[in-house]
């Protein structure tokens, strides 16, 4: 099987991840998630795409019991030894989104910034990718769980590209994508370079989605990172925050 583009690209992109800024809001996004969760002391919560930790950390922190599942290893260890740092319990686990499988089920689940949703492979269909994501973290939630989820702005993406990009293969109008190809410097120091494509949603999509997976979408929100709110969404918002609850 092909070595993943997104697995290559967090793997030379852990280092810096948290220089990031959409990385410096945690503590407020943290009460967000714990307020829109209803989460109490005790609850098992998922985070998938859990990346170098900052989420998992931060909710293990408050008291729940967190299990974090990210395809990179390299971004596993980041988030080991924030945990390491201050004593946590918190479970890593290197696995893919689209077909993990986990030894006990979680009251609520979380999978923001981009942590997984919408990272699609070179070839990969849309809909199976979406599909595969929701119906595995639904299998993993106890009856009536909750995920709280950011998926990129589809209609700001439509806004954001033009007929040259489209001619010139790096946006697809049609699933609302974006292919770009990045340099970095590899293991023995030489420019390499990795494919990535990044899918938008719109909100119909979306609903569609989690129809198909065993969740109802409860609520629509602007969900860009560092500002989350619970406000209408705005055209030009980056991302998209939706809350399902499990059927």
């Amino acid at each position: 099987m092909k070595e993943s583009q997104w697995k290559r690209f967090f793997q030379f992109h852990a280092e810096d991840y948290d220089e990031n800024c959409f990385t410096r809001n945690t503590e407020f996004e943290i009460e967000f998630i714990e307020d829109e969760l209803d989460l109490k002391r005790g609850d098992l919560v998922l985070d998938v795409g859990c990346g170098t930790g900052r989420h998992s950390v931060g909710l293990a922190e408050k008291g729940y019991s967190v299990t974090g599942i990210d395809l990179s290893e390299q971004m596993l260890q980041k988030a080991r030894i924030k945990a390491d740092r201050k004593n946590l319990n918190i479970d890593f686990i290197q696995a893919d989104a689209r077909d993990f499988k986990l030894n006990k089920t979680f009251s609520h689940a979380i999978c923001l910034c981009e942590g997984a949703f919408g990272l699609l492979e070179i070839t990969e269909d849309p809909l199976e990718h979406g599909v595969s994501i929701l119906k595995n973290i639904n299998n993993a939630l106890k009856p009536g769980g909750k995920l709280l989820l950011t998926v990129l702005n589809g209609l700001r993406k439509i806004r954001e590209y033009s007929d040259e990009d489209v001619q010139e293969n790096r946006f697809d109008p049609l699933n609302i994508q974006t292919i770009e190809k990045l340099e970095y410097l590899d293991e023995q120091n030489q420019m390499n370079y990795v494919t990535i494509k990044e899918k938008g949603y719109t909100a119909v999509e979306m609903k569609l989605l989690f129809k198909l997976s065993g969740f109802k979408a409860v609520s629509f929100w602007g969900g860009t990172a560092g500002a989350w709110n619970r406000k209408r969404l705005k055209l030009d918002e980056m991302e998209i925050m939706v809350k399902a609850e499990k059927i």
